[in-house]
């Protein structure tokens, strides 16, 4: 905070003078407009605080104690370098559901919501369906389908054992029945197949500078870039899924909003029809997806 502050000529601590300050500093350390530094300052508070924004509100005038102003003071100084909300506050909201996030995984994001979505659409309720989440980080998109559709059959592969822990620990807190497998894509699932498979893989290219820019500076580098051009994974899952694919099953990745085209022509080369693609709320292609021949035999 600042040395006024701490030295007390703006007399006693309360929420308003903490959020006002804040906001300030967010807003010039990260160059954000100031709503969006207000509201950061206040999911911090927030946590700090154990309580929600409309406790904040009613109770801004309130003076504060010096232990949780020491803890706020902690995360906003972390916040400031550019560390992410929600790796500070330990949760990012997806579905409408909170999940934990640690850095051992990327931070859930609201485009990859319409992955959910459309594997939705082709998971009618009531049926026992298997579904596939591949690299599932957090658990957000595995766990999610698994609450909207209770009977579904759901498996969920990572390679990181930090991030299978963190999934089957949000799986656990949210009462949802998931499989949990350590896998490189599909290499530990042997011959099983699956009614749908879905995914969000690295797929930025390894010199995209905005690696090096905001949020992402924080995640795990290896659930974000994918070889020189950002493909290397989408390559890899769409030869392999045609053998986990049940006829008539769909598949479904994530992939960044340039790489529609290219994704397609991977889909089609792998013998997958009704190829297509889904934008996401910014009206970028942000999904693509197809479906196996009914008549196709797995390997």
């Amino acid at each position: 905070m600042s040395g006024e502050r701490q030295a007390g000529s703006r007399g006693a601590d309360t929420v308003a003078n903490l959020l006002d300050d804040a906001t300030v500093q967010i807003a010039a350390a990260l160059g954000l407009p100031r709503r969006a530094a207000r509201l950061d300052a206040r999911v911090l508070a927030a946590h700090v605080l154990g309580v929600d924004a409309a406790w904040l509100i009613a109770h801004d005038t309130d003076p504060l104690p010096a232990v949780p102003i020491a803890a706020f003071e902690s995360l906003l100084a972390q916040r400031l370098e550019g560390a992410p909300i929600a790796y500070l506050v330990g949760a990012r909201e997806f579905y409408g559901r909170p999940f934990h996030v640690t850095p051992d995984v990327l931070i859930p994001r609201p485009e990859t919501e319409l992955l959910v979505e459309q594997a939705l659409s082709h998971l009618p309720p009531g049926q026992p369906l298997r579904v596939l989440d591949l690299g599932t980080g957090s658990g957000c998109v595995g766990v999610t389908i698994a609450l909207e559709r209770p009977h579904a059959i759901v498996t969920a592969v990572d390679r990181s054992p930090a991030a299978l822990a963190l999934a089957q620990g949000n799986a656990s807190a949210l009462k949802a029945t998931v499989r949990f497998v350590q896998s490189d894509w599909f290499a530990a699932l042997g011959g099983e197949h699956f009614d749908l498979i879905v995914g969000n893989p690295p797929y930025v290219a390894a010199s995209d500078p905005h690696l090096g820019r905001g949020d992402v500076r924080f995640e795990p580098p290896t659930a974000l870039a994918a070889g020189a051009d950002g493909g290397d994974d989408l390559r890899r899952i769409i030869r392999k899924a045609p053998a986990h694919l049940a006829p008539g099953g769909w598949l479904w990745l994530e992939h960044g909003f340039e790489q529609a085209d290219f994704t397609q022509h991977l889909l089609r080369a792998a013998a997958i029809q009704i190829v297509q693609t889904r934008l996401d709320v910014a009206g970028l292609p942000r999904i693509s997806g197809g479906k196996m021949p009914e008549n196709f035999t797995p390997g």
